[in-house]
């Protein structure tokens, strides 16, 4: 089998629809061809990667230069897609709707509701508003991928680098369930028409108002291998400093609330959030200062370990299949693989 230019012995399929690629200006972070075998090791037949490249990725012209870098990296584009960066611009709001529907290779449009790792964020509720009735507008009916973290909860105060674990006291979980609430509310209210996904749910709750909104609207939700891996007891320590992340771990009571959400079918997908950084920029020195310490987790590397791990937790083989492959393709009907 072909993936992503290379030879794939396993027959198992798995697509992972959220991947930080870095490359370009962070080729230094990893590079496209980086990731893509390390999801060839873990049997994944299809990657997305994120548009909060350096830089961005928000129009036609970086659309095709990102294809073509992933070219030069994979030799064949087979299991590579992206997706397009959203800004609070209207026009190039249309325009990303445009070019999603028009380019094979792009999968959705993603919109940062709240600041994470690089300059795509949209924060002012008006603005975040105005991206769905721009897109209801225009007919947009694909994929709208958030990151949804409400910025007036940040409480940037309560970060303490040498207790990695209060990363969560400063991005509590209230700020994704009221960006979730937001997203949802915004999107039914001007009329969109697309899929909104929540990209990885971390809380309950989130998953909970995902389940409430399926009935009038398609949406749908995924989580990662760290939210359910890993908690803020992993944190403890200095050395926890490489699992800060955004959304940030939770309690291990959280964690397995997750689990079970998992089990019973209400979470759509698994998706690994890959991101990357130099370990230097992770890790503690007490001459850094407190922005220094980047959030993202190296996920795909503990992907093989999730699908053990969800066996244990009574997660049948065929829920993983849907977890991993069917759920996703019936959502991006696109992807070929």
């Amino acid at each position: 089998m072909q993936i992503m230019g290379k030879h794939v012995e396993n027959n198992e399929k798995h697509i992972d629809p959220h991947v930080h690629c870095r490359d370009g200006k962070e080729k230094d972070k990893a590079t496209i061809g980086e990731v893509a075998q390390l999801a060839i090791n873990a049997g994944i037949c299809a990657m997305f990667d994120m548009p909060n490249t350096n830089p961005p990725i928000i129009n036609a012209d970086l659309v095709e230069e990102r294809l073509i870098m992933a070219l030069h990296e994979l030799d064949s584009l087979n299991g590579y897609y992206l997706y397009i960066g959203i800004t609070a611009n209207p026009e190039q709001v249309k325009d990303a709707a445009r070019i999603v529907n028009t380019y094979p290779k792009v999968v959705g449009a993603k919109m940062f509701a709240g600041k994470s790792v690089g300059d795509l964020a949209i924060i002012n509720d008006d603005c975040q508003r105005t991206v769905y009735r721009t897109l209801a507008e225009v007919g947009y009916t694909g994929v709208l991928a958030v990151h949804c973290e409400y910025e007036g909860l940040f409480r940037p105060e309560l970060w303490i680098p040498e207790r990695p674990s209060t990363w969560n006291l400063a991005r509590p979980p209230m700020m994704e369930i009221r960006s979730v609430e937001n997203q949802i509310k915004f999107a039914w209210e001007e009329g969109f028409k697309g899929h909104l996904h929540i990209c990885h749910a971390s809380v309950p709750r989130t998953v909970e108002l995902v389940d409430e909104a399926r009935a009038y609207m398609q949406i749908s939700c995924g989580v990662t291998p760290h939210h359910l891996l890993h908690s803020t007891e992993d944190m403890q320590t200095i050395k926890g400093m490489k699992y800060k992340v955004n959304p940030p771990l939770r309690s291990k009571k959280t964690m397995l609330e997750m689990r079970e959400l998992l089990r019973q079918g209400k979470i759509d997908w698994i998706e690994s959030d890959h991101a990357p950084h130099e370990k230097e920029r992770k890790t503690y020195n007490e001459d850094n200062p407190k922005d220094f310490y980047m959030s993202g987790i190296r996920s795909l590397e503990e992907y093989k370990r999730l699908l053990r791990e969800m066996k244990r937790w009574g997660i049948t083989d065929e829920q993983i299949h849907e977890l991993t492959y069917l759920n996703i393709k019936k959502v991006f009907v696109k992807v070929a693989e």
